[in-house]
């Protein structure tokens, strides 16, 4: 058995490239390892990621919505489906975090379970820590080794509330979940929800009307646009524990993805989830007022962006410049 943390960076991403399991749980690992002696290991980690060009591969789906909308039962769902179409699946789950240890409560065990192991399936769950946005702060970072080894990666948020819009910050393709009857539709548009998806899910088609109507409400609340090459978000009607409509969500899910990269976004979606990963461990370490020495959320994304080197790296320059 390999000792990933002993061995060079360049054969663990190599190895973290191949899907190898043991690479990829040692990564993660690290990567949840808050001790500030491990963080030069994960900037050294990172740095070798920098090679995999993995600007240009994978998809990153972000999955949200409110709790009991079933989005962990839709998330194993479409992520069985990509496995039988051939696709390899890394999934984040976050969890509740427990007010004692800190840990996740649920676990992937209670959350996603299969009759058969899968070569192909990697699922971490991991605590929100009470962070606001219904994510952990190392679900980024973790996204990225995953995308490096996994044609598609699966981030499911914790299912705060209506606040929960980090996701679409770090995912390439954003999918929210409603759950029929629940008057959610009304919620979204007042806290302007409606305006993070790029596919909507009405989840337990098996309700019948109710389902329909919720997915019409859905559909008259989305901003009109006339403009012919911006995408247009779709409703669909899924049932995740009858597998209905999971396909048709599934091939939405992957339309999106090829709609980025014909229009040249995808690029530019990944460095901009960077920045904003970097903006949020900034807010933590120095607060409001750090951030406004350095100019503001905005200014330091456009910096950001024009930086080189990997995310850790490009990090740790902005806090010598406040340190200074």
């Amino acid at each position: 058995m390999t000792d990933w943390m002993n061995t060079d960076s360049g054969q663990w991403v190599e190895a973290i490239g191949k899907s190898d399991r043991l690479a990829v749980a040692t990564a993660l690992n690290l990567i949840d390892d808050r001790r500030p002696v491990k963080q030069p290991e994960v900037g050294k980690l990172f740095a070798a990621l920098e090679t995999t060009g993995q600007y240009e591969k994978g998809h990153v789906v972000g999955i949200t919505g409110p709790p009991g909308a079933g989005k962990s039962s839709l998330a194993s769902a479409m992520a069985e489906n990509w496995l039988k179409d051939g696709y390899s699946v890394g999934i984040i789950a976050i969890d509740p975090s427990s007010p004692f240890s800190g840990g996740a409560l649920l676990g992937d065990r209670l959350r996603m379970t299969r009759s058969d192991p899968h070569n192909g399936l990697f699922i971490r769950s991991l605590s929100s820590r009470g962070e606001k946005g219904g994510l952990s702060p190392q679900a980024w970072p973790m996204s990225r080794v995953l995308l490096a080894g996994y044609d598609i990666v699966i981030i499911e948020t914790v299912g705060v509330g209506q606040s929960e819009i980090d996701v679409s910050h770090m995912a390439d393709t954003t999918c929210l979940v409603v759950q029929p009857g629940s008057g959610d539709t009304i919620q979204f548009l007042k806290a302007g929800i409606m305006e993070i998806p790029d596919i909507l899910a009405v989840n337990k088609a098996d309700l019948g009307h109710i389902a329909t109507s919720t997915a019409d409400e859905l559909r008259l609340a989305l901003p009109d646009s006339d403009d012919t090459e911006s995408w247009k978000v779709g409703v669909e009607v899924v049932s995740a524990s009858h597998h209905t409509g999971i396909d048709k969500l599934s091939d939405s899910v992957l339309n999106h993805r090829k709609w980025l990269a014909e229009h040249n976004g995808l690029e530019d979606c990944r460095k901009r989830s960077e920045a904003a990963w970097g903006v949020k461990r900034l807010l933590e370490q120095f607060g409001q007022y750090g951030l406004e020495q350095l100019g503001g959320d905005d200014q330091i994304i456009d910096k950001w962006i024009g930086l080189t080197g990997s995310p850790y790296e490009k990090l740790e320059s902005f806090v010598k410049t406040l340190v200074k």
